[in-house]
């Protein structure tokens, strides 16, 4: 009851919610038609999502450039109130609609043959949303802005070696970076209190066009999140945006408290700019290829052709390129545009029916061919970069439900209260990432070890690395020492979720979410058809690697046990999924068989690597093989993180935007102001602390070890057994 009564206090002292504040933009942005557009551009940009419309404003700021994006979805003006108010994104959110890409997995394997769901447990069978509209998946997401940790940021680092540029994606030049996309309101000492929020006003942004801040409301389920896993042993962080992401928190969201709306890509950098008549985007357009001359040996973007969402008759329309084309579609656009450009792996470009040698002709298929297929223009490999497309890692998740007592945000959505702008800001957002300590206690250096000791042996096992390149085998090894190397630090391996928006169950029900963060597993990604409307085939791999389904087990497990410990049990009153049945590690492996889904983050298709590990681009984001092609999206990051992505793709799109302005404009490039060196001397960034095992290598140690070069990574298997609790 005194939720309920909270809730109607707050309702009567806020004024009733209304949609977003109407902007005078919908006069002065420039959307333009295919008819409308200049012969040519300075930039292109293949993609309106999160990192596309960033490095379209910052581009911009300089009147001599001209740039534009070309997007396949729609602007989104007709469905504001579902972008905008953060609570319908999880209600009545644009999921598995038109704005919605609504890719699927190829069946898994490992999951009894299925098609990965989003939702696990409930059917679908969608790889997760991924926004069809400007904004991308900002529009659509759950607007969680977790950063990842120190030590992987300089992880990312330390895979680059040499490269020219690969200071700017350490932590100092990250941590730079995402604060300057960012404006943080610290939460009213009420909020603070009420959900035990820590937070560190250093280090956050005070200037940026992403506002993040804290729900204006709180259930008090949020407030038993902490005590609750500090009792199970897990302590609350401190600092869990300062580099030391680890431990129990309350994540900060992108929220706008001004009128606690959405801040996305669209309405932070595109919506509050005066008129630019350099910059025009188009949407309901779909980038089919980039056209190159390859008459000087190496790949020149000269155009780049687009069709709409229907592909009308051949030929396909293009515009020219003046100086760049940036590729900004996501993890699954990114990768398929290049393929359908001919850059990719050869075989799986032959196989897919692009044709050996030339360079994307614009001639005709022959009249044998289907009427569909006789509108596409001939494909012709252009560049073979096996990388593309390979080390696909997502994370992967489910959840243990419980009936409560307590009031969920799933049954105030449905009261008046909802009406009220504070508490439309109500989102999931009690968080924790846990270590391999805290998942396997005593057993954690067995399970480290025989991951290392199984190295080589993967590496050359179709079945775990399905490339037979290798330098996409050298690139699988390296990946694949970086995320050991991390796994003895405080580093989560698990997150663990609160979630009050309901389940199958009913709306009176709780759930403890737990992701798998450094997946072992690694898959693919593919063009099967030379149409670019064909989706690719999206192969995870999910738990072909068997340390992901022990450390997820493991993760599930503690989920249980939080829903099972007071503060947060005083309003359980039974466990309904997946229910007292399943208790051995058997039973538990079996179950997260048929319900794992996606946490909506599949990244490293285009990974930055050097070329020698089966990289796509280096780092300052060009193509391999191409002198004007960069891709600045999730895609390039070559490991996952104990996060989300959202924050460190706007701090990608920031470095990003610096790197291609230092190539034009003479302005010193993020590397510049950095040593080259991957340091942790940020603020919050403090790498000596232990986990909640005393005897855990600190964060710096586990750093040192990915200097072990490639040729001393020949590790012999370890030829003894460990318990049932690991494998």
């Amino acid at each position: 009851m005194l939720p309920l009564l909270a809730a109607a206090a707050l309702l009567s002292s806020t004024a009733t919610a209304t949609p977003a504040a109407e902007y005078s933009w919908h006069e002065r942005r420039d959307y333009v038609t295919w008819n409308q557009l200049q012969p040519s551009y300075d930039f292109v940009i293949a993609g309106g999502g999160l990192a596309g419309l960033v490095l379209a404003s910052r581009l911009t700021e300089d009147a001599n450039t001209s740039v534009l994006v070309i997007e396949a979805g729609e602007t989104g003006d007709d469905v504001r109130s579902r972008i905008d108010i953060p609570l319908e994104a999880y209600f009545n959110g644009l999921l598995h609609t038109q704005y919605d890409w609504q890719y699927l997995t190829a069946p898994q394997a490992h999951l009894n043959n299925r098609n990965v769901s989003s939702y696990g447990m409930f059917g679908r069978r969608s790889l997760g949303p991924r926004g069809k509209v400007l904004g991308g998946s900002s529009a659509v997401n759950g607007m969680y802005m977790v950063r990842p940790s120190a030590l992987e940021f300089d992880t990312f680092e330390k895979i680059l070696g040499s490269l020219d540029g690969a200071a700017a994606w350490g932590w100092d030049g990250m941590f730079a970076a995402m604060k300057k996309s960012e404006i943080f309101t610290p939460p009213s000492s009420d909020i603070q209190s009420q959900g035990n929020i820590n937070y560190n006003q250093n280090s956050h942004g005070t200037s940026g066009p992403i506002h993040t801040t804290y729900p204006g409301y709180l259930l008090p389920l949020v407030g038993s999140w902490i005590p609750t896993l500090n009792a199970v042993g897990l302590p609350a962080s401190p600092d869990a945006n300062g580099g030391n992401g680890w431990g129990a928190f309350v994540a900060t969201s992108s929220i706008n408290p001004a009128n606690w709306t959405r801040s996305y890509a669209k309405s932070a950098y595109i919506d509050p700019l005066p008129a630019r008549s350099n910059l025009h985007i188009m949407t309901n357009q779909t980038v089919t290829r980039v056209i190159f001359d390859s008459s000087s040996g190496t790949l020149k973007a000269t155009a780049v052709e687009y069709a709409n969402n229907g592909y009308q008759e051949k030929p396909w329309p293009t515009v020219a390129v003046n100086k760049e084309v940036i590729l900004a579609g996501g993890a699954v656009g990114s990768p398929n545009i290049l393929m359908q450009s001919g850059i990719g792996p050869a075989d799986k470009l032959k196989a897919a029916g692009v044709q050996l040698g030339g360079h994307n002709s614009d001639s005709e298929l022959p009249l044998d061919k289907s009427p569909d297929e006789s509108r596409l223009p001939i494909r012709s490999i252009a560049y073979n970069l096996p990388g593309v497309g390979q080390h696909v890692q997502d994370h992967v998740s489910t959840q243990v439900t419980f009936k409560t007592t307590a009031q969920t945000t799933a049954q105030l959505y449905k009261t008046e209260a909802a009406t009220n702008n504070a508490i439309q800001s109500l989102i999931n957002s009690a968080i924790a990432y846990t270590n391999i300590t805290d998942l396997l206690g005593g057993n954690a250096a067995a399970f480290h070890q025989q991951i290392v000791g199984n190295l080589t042996t993967y590496a050359s096992d179709p079945s775990m690395n399905p490339s037979t390149d290798p330098t996409v085998g050298l690139g699988y090894q390296t990946i694949y020492q970086a995320n050991a190397d991390m796994m003895l630090s405080q580093i989560g391996q698990v997150e663990l979720l609160l979630s009050l928006t309901g389940s199958s169950a009913g709306d009176d029900t709780l759930s403890v979410q737990a992701a798998l963060q450094h997946p072992f597993s690694m898959g693919e990604l593919y063009i099967a058809t030379p149409n670019p409307f064909d989706y690719p085939v999206i192969d995870p791999n999910y738990f072909s690697h068997p340390a992901d389904i022990v450390m997820l087990r493991e993760g599930i497990k503690l989920a249980r046990k939080i829903g099972q410990t007071q503060p947060l049990s005083d309003s359980v009153t039974s466990e309904v999924i997946p229910g007292p049945d399943v208790q051995t590690d058997e039973q538990w492996e079996a179950w997260l068989r048929t319900v794992i889904g996606t946490e909506y983050h599949p990244g490293c298709t285009c990974s930055m690597m050097p070329l020698e590990y089966g990289g796509v681009v280096d780092a300052n984001l060009k193509v391999y093989g191409t002198s004007n092609l960069r891709v600045a999206d999730s895609s390039v990051f070559p490991i996952q993180f104990a996060a989300h992505l959202m924050a460190p793709t706007y701090g990608l799109a920031e470095q990003a935007a610096m790197i291609i302005k230092s190539q034009y404009d003479g302005t010193p490039a993020p590397a510049a102001f950095y040593n080259g060196t991957a340091t942790t001397t940020g603020s919050g960034a403090n790498q000596t602390g232990t986990s909640s095992s005393s005897n855990n290598n600190n964060q710096s140690g586990a750093a040192s070890r990915l200097s072990t070069s490639i040729s001393a990574m020949g590790v012999v298997v370890l030829a003894f057994i460990l318990p049932s609790l690991l494998f």
